[in-house]
């Protein structure tokens, strides 16, 4: 009976294993397949709750800085490439974009997740001296991984693995395995790296992003310059999930002429509200 029971829970586990498989077909904006189980939509609410966890403890710890030049430096670049954002990826016009500064001159770190909720550390400008061009390449960057639906690619990922472990869970009767809660893999995802394919992307994007809202494409290359001269001395928290391979800079270079060729003016875009989170 034991034995029945535990063929057929993996037999349900299998066949929802095959469901995921065949309803995870999507497409980013670059023409990639993506796997994608958990909807856009679902990983827009799930980060936005996540966010908003750690916003309340960055307050508690008096890590949100409120400095007026600094915010008004971030909210000038970042309103730029939002501005180019909303009006080349009409579904986010939307989002709740926003970004939180945080006080932390040690961490060399940037993130935004689904829907625009965005985050900067001050180890950012401390450490890399960042010119506002090289500043744009970043947060391009990182706001075409939420455009280009990264968050729910990896939160995807999350679940599939969770699914693979909840087979392992039923075979072995064990249910706390096979329990695995949504809201865990959420934050699970949050911290996974994307993949190669998703950084490239986001390479790619960040640049067209950054180069329409008028700042210089060549910013890419020094901005990756100064990563590896600072990773030599000590690993930075940006290159835990943003894997810098020998051969990016070169890849970046080899973009240039392109992106000059879609502002060569540099023409600065309207700066589109994004809230500071203070």
């Amino acid at each position: 009976m034991c034995r029945d029971k535990i063929i057929m829970r993996t037999r349900s586990w299998a066949l929802l294993a095959v469901w995921m498989l065949l309803s995870s077909c999507a497409v980013s904006p670059t023409g990639r397949t993506q796997f994608i189980i958990i909807s856009p939509d679902a990983a827009i609410i799930e980060s936005e709750a996540a966010y908003m966890d750690t916003v309340r403890q960055l307050d508690d710890e008096d890590k949100l800085v409120g400095d007026p030049l600094t915010v008004a430096r971030v909210a000038r670049i970042t309103g730029r490439l939002v501005f180019i954002a909303v009006t080349d990826f009409s579904t986010s016009a939307d989002w709740k974009w926003s970004v939180a500064i945080v006080d932390d001159a040690e961490t060399v770190n940037a993130w935004c997740m689904a829907g625009g909720r965005m985050a900067v550390y001050t180890g950012l400008f401390d450490k890399l001296e960042l010119t506002d061009d090289e500043f744009a390449q970043i947060m391009g960057h990182e706001i075409s991984h939420a455009l280009a639906n990264h968050t729910a690619e990896r939160m995807s990922r999350a679940m599939a693995t969770a699914t693979g472990m909840a087979v392992i869970g039923a075979a072995s009767d064990n249910s706390s395995v096979a329990m695995t809660g949504a809201s865990v893999l959420a934050n699970v995802a949050l911290t996974l790296p994307n993949s190669r394919d998703a950084e490239n992307e986001a390479d790619v994007m960040g640049m067209v992003l950054a180069t329409k809202a008028g700042y210089d494409p060549e910013a890419a290359v020094t901005l990756w310059q100064k990563m590896g001269d600072l990773n030599d001395e000590r690993p930075a928290e940006f290159l835990s999930t943003h894997p810098a391979p020998e051969n990016r800079q070169a890849a970046l270079n080899v973009m240039i002429p392109r992106m000059l060729e879609i502002n060569p003016d540099r023409t600065k875009a309207p700066i589109h509200p994004v809230t500071i989170v203070q």
